[in-house]
């Protein structure tokens, strides 16, 4: 959206920030080009693989987050793609890791 003369208008964040959680919950209901998602549109949309939830909280590129973890480079990118699911042990150790992201890495490090 640009204005007449020509500039992007800005957002007013002071103003935001003075809302109510009611007014911005007002305000976000009352956008026609943004209305909220049905229950069975938020049932139906793709979530995002818990792997990669732990990975970004670590800022860790998948490179990185395999080296460090031992798990191959192609088995975490078909986890994060959703082209596989970490089995029950799997999800285990990515609990582990999402615990005790350093411990699990130093523990690694001295079996080695």
């Amino acid at each position: 959206m640009t204005m007449q003369d020509g500039k992007t208008p800005q957002s007013d964040w002071a103003r935001v920030d003075a809302m109510t959680d009611e007014e911005a919950e007002a305000n976000a209901l009352s956008d026609p080009d943004n209305p909220p998602m049905t229950g069975e549109q938020l049932r139906a949309a793709p979530r995002m693989p818990q792997v990669k939830v732990i990975r970004r909280a670590l800022r860790l590129t998948q490179e990185e987050f395999s080296a460090r973890y031992r798990i191959p480079l192609g088995t975490l990118r078909d986890w994060e793609q959703g082209r596989s699911e970490p089995d029950q042990p799997a999800k285990a150790y990515l609990k582990v890791i999402a615990v005790d992201p350093d411990g699990t890495a130093a523990a690694l490090r001295k079996s080695a």
